[in-house]
């Protein structure tokens, strides 16, 4: 039996998991970067961001299999309630249900710390993207037409979005990832997660 985990990542995972998103930078346009980060950089992201986000990491016998992460929608005050997701998974683990782990997890830990509402951008043309984020509950909300360009080539981004919650009328300010950390219902909620991945 291959050992599964996923766990909130760490700054010492930055090598491992930029190597699997350097490919998705160089060699496709589901990354709108030109440039893979160095590590350095890569590292900073994710100081920065889990000071409040949580980033997740799937390692299987060790090895990075994919990893998945929320970033603020946008910074303005009326927003904050709100986040954008990403995933990034290994070659090797498509098909393994990784994705599908990883977000049920971030679904379940944003939607304790708070958060509402999940958008995400699929540069188009990207039907599987598309099929898979509507299975997990996202709704296509519109696009952002020739926004994009990558490889010589202008494209259009299509927004998905699901909504986690009933939006109050008054909702409540989101709690930081780092006090949902430590508490026991955030392991059972990633343990819960890595025993759905079915590696081939």
């Amino acid at each position: 039996m291959p050992d599964i985990i996923i766990r909130p990542a760490t700054e010492q995972d930055a090598a491992d998991m930029l190597a699997v998103y350097a490919p998705y930078v160089e060699n496709t346009t589901v990354s709108s970067e030109y440039d893979a980060p160095s590590v350095t950089e890569f590292r900073a992201r994710i100081r920065s961001f889990t000071s409040t986000l949580p980033w997740l990491v799937c390692r299987i016998d060790g090895a990075v299999a994919g990893y998945g992460y929320a970033s603020p929608h946008r910074t303005r005050a009326g927003y904050q309630w709100s986040v954008e997701t990403s995933i990034y998974v290994a070659q090797k683990y498509h098909r393994c249900g990784v994705a599908r782990a990883l977000y049920a997890s971030l679904f379940e830990l944003l939607t304790r710390q708070g958060y509402y509402n999940i958008y995400v951008g699929i540069t188009s043309p990207n039907e599987r993207s598309i099929k898979f984020h509507s299975a997990m509950g996202f709704v296509i909300s519109g696009s952002y037409q020739d926004s994009m360009y990558k490889f010589g080539q202008w494209r259009d981004v299509i927004w998905m979005a699901k909504s986690l919650r009933t939006h109050d009328p008054e909702p409540r300010p989101t709690m930081p990832f780092p006090q949902l950390a430590p508490l026991p219902i955030v392991q059972t909620i990633l343990d819960s997660a890595a025993r759905t991945v079915r590696v081939k």
